[in-house]
Parts: structure tokens; C-alpha cells; sequence
């Protein structure tokens, strides 16, 4: 494992970067500037398993960690991504205690778990060198994230903090005020009340926190409400934005 976990503990929170583009060159650039962790998305993003694993070996070695966000709550999708290498799973649409045992016991070997046993050959164990090292560490180590993003989630929040093995609540606001209802307005007064209540349940359990800027809520306002990890940008925006102001400037007669 390269610590991931004991990363986030540390107090100081870790910066990340959604991987959509599952480019290996420009996974390569995000990892050279020095962000924290990559954030692969396997939920909205185009690419595979395999794609995701890749963008791991572009960032072998930097120190910069590997989550991965998966399609759903399924045991087939969490060992897959775990098999590969990720330090860290992030599971959308927790919305009730049952779906955030379920992800717990997805990510956990036997007895503790019901996550699959092939560590005597999955990358993660290094093809099974290191076999039950790896068994023992995942155990441990593994991050296991629910991402907080509708209504019904947000009733139940504190019994999900409870569950033991749940390690981060990520605030998801843009699925979050649409199912209250208010479509685009991310910082809605109703919308703002609830994530205040997932904050409270998380630091009650003693559990770590995520969560996404918005335009109302900047990503040092996060970091002073205490938020271990923030994703500030995507590949796809970084990119979209640079394109956007050249171009912009070209076209303007101003010198770029």
C-alpha cells in the first residue's frame, strides 16, 4: 500500500484531480504538477478497468495516490478497481446504513469482508509477490469513501458515519440539489443546510470528509471547515479552460 490512509491523517488535506480523459499524456502532465491523488472516474468518465489501470502506472512511483470512483455499489466493479492497484474507492449514491455496509464488505477480504480472493495474482499484490502482505494491508489501508448525494442519503447520514469500516462522507452537490429539487443551485440556503448536517455527522463519528468546490464555497473555505480531501478541477476542465482563454485572446488581437 503507499499510504494513502495515513496521507489523509495527517491533518493537512490532500488536493486531487478527476481523470476523465484517460489519456496517459495528460494524466502524465496532471501527476507532474504535483497533485496529491487522481481521482479516476469510472462512473461518468468513457474509459474501462484497464484504462483506469493505466492511468496507476503513469503515476507509479510520484507519490501521488490513486482512488477510483466506480460505476456503482457493486462487489464485481469495487474488486476489480482494487485488484488493479487503487488505494481508495469511491461509491456513489450511498443512500442508506445497508449500502454503506454493503461497500464495506466489498472492499474487505474475508472474515472481515466478502471481497474476492485472488491476491496470488491481481497487480495490486504485485501478480502475488507480495500476497498476503497485500491481504493484510488492504484490510487496513483501503479508503473506503461514500459519497453523500441525494435526500434520503442525508436522512440517514449519521447511521451511515457509524458504520464501521466507512472512512470518508464526499459531499456529491451537484446530484445532491437536484434530488431536493433545486436543479444548478449547488449552493442553495436548503442545499447548504444539508451538507452541514453531513459535516456534523461525519466529525461525530470521527470520520474523514470530501467534497468539491462550488461557486459559493471556494476550496479555502473548505479547507477551514476541515475537509481532508478536495477536488478542485478535472482534466477535461484544466484543459477546456486554457483552450477557452488562448483561443479567447487570439481572437481579441491581444498577444497570448
Amino acid at each position: 500500500m503507499t499510504g494513502l490512509k495515513s496521507d489523509i491523517e495527517t491533518g493537512a488535506p490532500l488536493f486531487g484531480c478527476w481523470i476523465e480523459l484517460y489519456s496517459a499524456f495528460a494524466t502524465e502532465v496532471v501527476v507532474q504538477a504535483g497533485y496529491d491523488f487522481l481521482l479516476v472516474d469510472l462512473e461518468h468518465g468513457p474509459g474501462s478497468v484497464m484504462d483506469a489501470a493505466l492511468q496507476l502506472q503513469v503515476a507509479a512511483g510520484s507519490g501521488c495516490h490513486g482512488i477510483c470512483r466506480v460505476p456503482k455499489n457493486d462487489d464485481s466493479w469495487i474488486k476489480r478497481v482494487l485488484d488493479v492497484g487503487f488505494d481508495g474507492v469511491m461509491i456513489p449514491a450511498v443512500d442508506s446504513v445497508e449500502d454503506a455496509r454493503r461497500a464495506v464488505s466489498s472492499c474487505r477480504y474475508p472474515p472481515v469482508g466478502k471481497r474476492g480472493m485472488a491476491a496470488a495474482i491481481v497487480r495490486a499484490a504485485r501478480y502475488g509477490r507480495d500476497c498476503w502482505d497485500y491481504v493484510e494491508a488492504a484490510n487496513r489501508d483501503v479508503v473506503v469513501i461514500c459519497q453523500i448525494e441525494s435526500a434520503q442519503a442525508v436522512e440517514a447520514v449519521e447511521e451511515i458515519a457509524r458504520v464501521e469500516g466507512v472512512d470518508m462522507l464526499f459531499v456529491g452537490p451537484a446530484d445532491l440539489s437536484s434530488d431536493m429539487g433545486y436543479v444548478g443551485e449547488v449552493d442553495h440556503p436548503e442545499v447548504m443546510k444539508a451538507i452541514t448536517r453531513v459535516e456534523q455527522a461525519a466529525k461525530a463519528a470521527g470520520k474523514l470528509l470530501g467534497a468539491i468546490p462550488t461557486p459559493g464555497r471556494s476550496t479555502q473555505e473548505l479547507r477551514e471547515a476541515g475537509y481532508d480531501i478536495i477536488v478542485p478541477g478535472a482534466d477535461t476542465i484544466l484543459l477546456r479552460d486554457a483552450a477557452d482563454a488562448q483561443v479567447a485572446s487570439l481572437k481579441s488581437g491581444v498577444r497570448y
